[in-house]
């Protein structure tokens, strides 16, 4: 006789739950750095330039970026496994697209698909963690498994490519999220148990669009602004379209009833300025890293397999520094943890400026882990600072608009960083002095962040002030900020 089957929210269902959630988190963010360790074989196989590579990442993070918030609120109405499973078939076959990819275009039509899936899976993932574990306690610790065990992703990445690559080339990243996307629709379907929030908000379709094309356009006038030229009529066109297009995205926001970014939450110092700083951390982390295995490569003539391994003190850095962000940040205070964060991120990037072809890895790797460790210091605080400015029923969409911000300035960094890089060679600079520039600038603008960010908020109260409002005290907040490190880059 068949066992019956479980009830909803029995431990083996939830058990199945956390397995899938995590290995679908971790398959988007090992895809994340998997790619950047492909680039230059990218660009080699695929006879692209600069511009090309940036638009293989950007138009990956780009959708993410402005669909992210949208799928959280798809996921809320029309049931969270069901987007979450339409996420991962969507990322399994863009990824099928993407490895039989013969142009550049084509790559960039799949990362596309791939964004738009990632933008599903993700928020889906954690919403189903949230109702499945209706316990604080227990969902503490659920997404605290969540964002860890994803989070190897992250530092698995460059590794894990430079391995596939070297035996079988660029496309074999692409390959390896087929089984575990076949794994994930086939237990899923099974197994999981369906959820819905009945009073979700409607769907901003508005705002999504003029977002979407707003900061589309920006990013190809930047991307595209040092091969066409500065002044161009084409690139002119595009930042005038993009002003336009941004203003009327303000517009309609200030008037609907439900928006997929309420303007008023700015009104709060401490999350306009948790969320400014978050794009500069986008800005500067994102845009830096998009040239660690390039450098590594083309100027230091690295394999790729070991390229990948140079790379890796970024990402272990973060995956040790991560979680005790949020800890440190209650204890001693946002500003003081932010403010050391940024400092040390941007000093990181000041000194990667100063390498050359010749510098010895043994005065490489440590510059690459004070990057990944002042980054780690600072994201999950500013999270938690962005959460702790609204109230306890806007939480998950101020985490949300955090996660947003980063990745609105990591489409932003690959493209401004890499028009310095292009606007240097055009001059008649050698690419290996266009990243001394790009690495400088990243550092430059951290470094001010850090000082500006001290100075907003020397009248702000810390995290750890007991008359801050809402206040979450203990892991709870540690693991709920730190659902940003987990979030797709």
């Amino acid at each position: 006789m068949a066992a019956p089957s479980a009830p909803v929210g029995s431990r083996p269902n939830r058990a199945v739950l956390l397995a899938v959630t995590c290995l679908g988190q971790f398959m988007v963010l090992l895809d994340n750095t998997i790619v950047g360790a492909a680039l230059p074989d990218m660009q080699h196989r695929l006879h692209t330039q600069l511009t090309g590579l940036q638009w293989i990442v950007d138009a990956y993070v780009l959708l993410v970026a402005m669909l992210l918030l949208s799928g959280g609120v798809f996921a809320d109405r029309f049931g969270r496994k069901r987007v979450y499973l339409t996420g991962v078939a969507v990322f399994t076959a863009a990824s099928a697209l993407c490895s039989l990819a013969p142009s550049v275009g084509w790559l960039v039509s799949g990362r596309v698909l791939q964004g738009i899936g990632a933008s599903a899976l993700s928020p889906a993932s954690l919403a189903l963690l949230a109702a499945a574990y209706p316990i604080p306690q227990e969902r503490v610790k659920a997404i605290g498994l969540w964002a860890g065990f994803s989070g190897i992703g992250l530092a698995a990445g460059p590794v894990a490519g430079g391995v596939l690559i070297d035996a079988f080339g660029w496309p074999a990243i692409f390959l390896v999220n087929l089984p575990i996307g076949g794994i994930l629709l086939l237990v899923g379907l099974r197994h999981l148990d369906e959820s819905r929030n009945p009073n979700a908000p409607s769907i901003d379709v508005p705002g999504t669009v003029l977002s979407v094309l707003g900061v589309g356009t920006l990013t190809y006038g930047l991307i595209e602004g040092g091969a066409r030229g500065w002044t161009s009529p084409v690139i002119l066109g595009s930042f005038t379209a993009a002003v336009v297009l941004l203003a009327a995205f303000v517009a309609v926001e200030a008037r609907r009833a439900t928006p997929i970014l309420p303007l008023r939450l700015f009104r709060q110092r401490l999350f306009t300025v948790s969320n400014t700083a978050m794009i500069v951390v986008g800005f500067a982390l994102m845009g830096s890293s998009f040239f660690f295995s390039q450098f590594f490569v083309n100027v230091q003539g690295s394999s790729i397999l070991r390229a990948g391994l140079q790379t890796l003190p970024t990402s272990l850095a973060m995956v040790v520094v991560s979680p005790a962000a949020g800890r440190l940040a209650v204890r001693y205070g946002f500003r003081i943890v932010v403010t050391t964060g940024l400092v040390l991120a941007g000093l990181g990037l000041l000194a990667l400026g100063m390498v050359h072809a010749d510098t010895g890895y043994g005065n490489v790797w440590w510059r690459l882990a004070v990057v990944g460790s002042g980054f780690a210091l600072t994201m999950s605080p500013l999270t938690g600072a962005a959460i702790q400015a609204v109230t306890p029923a806007e939480g998950g969409l101020a985490s949300g608009i955090s996660s947003t911000a980063r990745q609105i300035g990591a489409v932003l960094g690959v493209a401004v960083l890499g028009a310095v890089v292009r606007t240097r060679q055009t001059g008649g600079a050698s690419f290996e002095t266009g990243l001394d520039s790009a690495f400088v600038a990243a550092g430059a603008v951290t470094s001010a962040t850090a000082v500006l960010t001290g100075l907003w908020l020397a009248r702000s109260k810390p995290l750890d002030d007991p008359a801050v409002p809402h206040r979450s005290t203990g892991p709870d907040a540690v693991t709920t900020s730190n659902e940003v490190f987990a979030d797709s880059r």
